[in-house]
């Protein structure tokens, strides 16, 4: 499986990410071995969406990075 994901920072800003391993890749980021969210700790998962295929997760992934992607997410996901 692979997964996008959507993390809460320690600063109430939002990290988008993609990885095959949820589990382990927020608690690398708890522990400062991501070097985006280090500065930023703790951080909490508050959303992520499981794919079967590597390219549609990528996809997914970078729409979230785009301008309407956030958009998306502030509206739908984290209903900010």
């Amino acid at each position: 499986m692979f997964y996008v994901y959507i993390l809460e920072l320690a600063n109430k800003q939002y990290y988008t990410g993609y990885t095959e391993d949820i589990l382990t890749r927020v608690k690398d980021h708890n522990f400062g071995k991501c070097e985006t969210t280090r500065k930023y700790r703790p951080v909490k998962l508050v959303w992520f969406c499981c794919f079967n295929d590597k390219n549609s997760a990528l996809k997914f992934e970078k729409y979230l990075k785009s301008g309407s992607g956030i958009a998306f997410r502030n509206r739908h996901i984290i209903n900010k």
